[in-house]
């Protein structure tokens, strides 16, 4: 397990990672998969070892969508069905080709009541996921579509090759189903940034120029 690189794994004994490998599997769905619709997330648990899945809900009168969450390599999900057994109403899409580490959700239960180290990856882990989950909702109802735009560039910035972490890959569709709004205006946000010189869009990677300038972006809109 330690050969993904992931966080959780680098912190755990021999012992406990073995117990990992003994109960996981590894399980793989393909771009533009729907899993999880046969009640897998009340029996399992999972662990992205890599690739991206987001989760969402829709309005099926008119088709509006928004995106919740967007799991990358490290994240753990559904931690609402671990904690309180309770069915989630929402839905998985895979968005990049993904590999998971699937473990039974009783197992995960019990390390939680009886691992110490499991218990002090987990908790700060669910906190930042409850705080990322405050803060869509908050910025769905106070900022702009282009202020959303910035701080999600802002946030998810690469500082090793100036690519954005959760944005790499991802299309224009995508990343405007992630801040509450349709494609076409966010296109129009991202060309007034590359007239600025600010940007470079790409297909599907967005190539911050100037951080700088885009970090006064951010400010003058919020002073606005």
């Amino acid at each position: 397990m330690k050969y993904y690189g992931i966080e959780i794994f680098k912190r755990l004994d021999h012992g406990f990672e073995q117990k990992f490998i003994k109960y996981g599997q590894i399980v793989s769905y393909q771009r533009r998969d729907t899993p999880f619709l046969d009640g897998e997330l009340e029996r399992f648990f999972y662990i992205v070892l890599k690739g991206k899945i987001k989760t969402f809900q829709i309005n099926l009168e008119n088709s509006k969508e928004q995106t919740i969450f967007i799991y990358r390599t490290g994240d753990m999900f559904d931690t609402i069905i671990l904690l309180d057994g309770e069915p989630h109403d929402i839905m998985y899409e895979v968005i990049e080709d993904i590999e998971l580490l699937e473990l039974p959700i009783d197992k995960v239960r019990e390390w939680l009541n009886s691992n110490e180290q499991f218990k002090r990856h987990f908790f700060p882990y669910i906190a930042s996921q409850m705080r990322r989950t405050e803060e869509l909702a908050t910025d769905l109802s106070l900022l702009s579509t282009s202020e959303r735009l910035l701080k999600i560039l802002l946030r998810n910035i690469n500082p090793n090759d100036k690519y954005y972490q959760l944005l790499q890959n991802l299309s224009k569709t995508e990343i405007a189903k992630l801040i509450g709004t349709v494609r076409n205006v966010i296109e129009r946000h991202l060309k007034d940034l590359e007239e600025k010189d600010i940007i470079k869009n790409q297909r599907k990677n967005i190539y911050v120029k100037d951080i700088k300038r885009l970090l006064q972006e951010s400010n003058q809109l919020l002073l606005t």
